[in-house]
């Protein structure tokens, strides 16, 4: 038999027992699908999670009071006794003090801009007309925020020395805070009165649609200086953030190693003492995120891989059963001088090639699904090629492996008895 016979008649094969050879290649769909649908929309999460924070500049670093994973901890900190465990604990989730934070724009000698900003909380913002959800983060700012944070002002001022200094009730409010309080015509926001918390803020200006995922909504904000939420809303148990861009993306690291040098002496931190703040780059905030779903790609491994034992199972039981459907026509093959190693490779590749086609059907559908993911986040078309291959290969070997005993079965069999059998 010449290879194309082989093909040939196993596909002949394949398709006259329609049934069953569904059903197999339906279990194999099924756990392919699983595993690249799920792979595919957390490749189109970890997407959305790097275009949000893509806008931060990759030359820019933030200093926080406390890592936003609260289960990494700090890449400084080493290991500890428990009497050294016991005073790091006492220095961390100290606060970083509106004094320690403008000390640190005073001293930072290094070609950087530095911002300052404070998170007050989630507030309500109407006019006598219109009224927002209760889901609008209040943030004072200074006059560099919008550079650090990657917004750009579609109508409007920023806010200038003067503002920030005098803390007097100015506001600048994200996209969709003005499409809501004043429709598509957003242009009529600016130099309105509104209120932000039930406070009156006179609107300076408006910015430009960041975009949201379903992780971050960057235009559900409002925008006034931080002497302006220290005089009104008492943040003085609030952690200030301290926003630093450097000039040239070159000089990160020594801008880096500049802050935490300019920052301990202010923190009061004696030289044998670790770091009580954290120094966050752009790239590493969506980097925590996404090593938050790592936890989900190993489910997904697992219940893909549950399901191909499972069809490896179903498809060895069908290729027995085929062996001795096709007793007497493997007596025939060899009676008429088929060789062993032939019948071996027929019956090797009807399991290889019912295993691809579900592998397939499975990568197509699993994509599909996925990719309904990355639609709602608002990302391109997303294909994972490395989990795409992988698939293909891990579907091969389940067909070799279990195709091989019965493949094996079938080219042992004697041409006599074969011919014999009913």
């Amino acid at each position: 038999m010449v290879v194309r016979d082989i093909f040939s008649q196993a596909w002949n094969t394949v398709k006259s027992n329609k049934l069953r050879s569904g059903i197999t290649i339906a279990i194999i769909a099924f756990g392919i699908m699983a595993l690249i649908g799920i792979i595919t929309a957390i490749a189109a999460m970890n997407k959305s999670l790097q275009d949000s924070f893509a806008t931060m500049g990759a030359n820019s670093f933030t200093i926080r009071f406390r890592d936003i994973n609260f289960g990494r901890g700090n890449n400084d900190v080493k290991k500890t006794s428990s009497k050294d465990l016991k005073k790091k604990k006492s220095n961390e989730n100290k606060i970083i003090t509106f004094d320690q934070a403008r000390l640190f724009k005073q001293r930072f000698r290094f070609p950087a801009r530095v911002s300052l900003s404070v998170n007050y909380r989630n507030v309500t913002v109407n006019t006598d007309k219109q009224k927002t959800n209760p889901n609008i983060m209040l943030i004072g700012v200074d006059e560099n925020y919008l550079m650090l944070s990657g917004y750009d002002l579609e109508l409007g001022r920023n806010f200038n020395e003067l503002d920030v200094q005098s803390g007097k009730n100015v506001c600048i409010i994200g996209n969709s805070v003005a499409q809501t309080l004043y429709g598509d015509e957003t242009s009529r926001a600016v130099d309105k009165i509104i209120n932000v918390a039930g406070i009156k803020y006179r609107v300076i200006g408006v910015l430009k649609n960041k975009g949201s995922s379903s992780f971050l909504n960057a235009d559900n904000i409002v925008l006034t200086t931080y002497n302006n939420l220290r005089r009104i809303f008492q943040v003085g148990n609030s952690s200030f953030n301290i926003g630093v861009r450097v000039n040239d993306i070159k000089l990160l690291d020594a801008a880096i190693s500049e802050a935490k040098g300019t920052f301990r002496p202010i923190r009061n931190l004696q030289i044998e003492e670790q770091n009580n703040f954290y120094i966050l780059k752009s790239d590493s905030i969506a980097e925590v995120f996404i090593n938050s779903l790592g936890a989900v790609t190993t489910a997904a491994g697992f219940i893909g891989l549950i399901t191909l034992i499972s069809a490896a199972i179903g498809l060895m039981n069908i290729m027995l059963v085929a062996v001795n459907e096709r007793t007497r026509e493997i007596g025939l093959i060899k009676a008429i001088g088929g060789k062993a190693k032939s019948i071996k490779f027929q019956f090797l590749v009807e399991s290889v090639l019912i295993s691809l086609m579900g592998a397939l059907f499975g990568i197509v559908l699993g994509i599909s699904v996925g990719n309904i993911v990355g639609y709602l986040l608002h990302v391109g078309f997303v294909i994972p090629w490395a989990w795409v291959i992988a698939g293909v290969v891990t579907c091969s070997i389940v067909g070799l492996a279990a195709g091989l005993y019965p493949a094996i079965k079938a080219s042992k069999l004697d041409p006599i008895v074969a011919l014999r059998y009913e």
